[in-house]
């Protein structure tokens, strides 16, 4: 039972890391002094956002986050 708990820890410890880079790699919000003024361009880049590797690394984090509550709460069963 030890073993599969070592195991675990040791997965949320890569998902962890994970998660920390497809963060960093992501871009900000901000997309220069057009986000100051509040308008919105609708550009190529705007529509297509999905499909792109932003788009990828927005749905890696999903993934990457519901595995790490499922894993944090799995381990913090105390009879486990």
């Amino acid at each position: 039972m030890q073993t599969l708990r070592y195991v675990l820890i040791g997965l949320l410890i890569a998902i962890c890391v994970v998660l920390t880079v497809i963060i960093l790699f992501q871009e900000g919000k901000q997309n220069g002094l057009g986000s100051l003024s509040g308008q919105q361009f609708d550009s190529y880049w705007s529509r297509n956002k999905g499909r792109s590797r932003e788009g990828l690394l927005v749905k890696l984090t999903s993934v990457c986050v519901i595995l790490f509550f499922v894993l944090s709460a799995i381990l913090n069963i105390k009879s486990f």
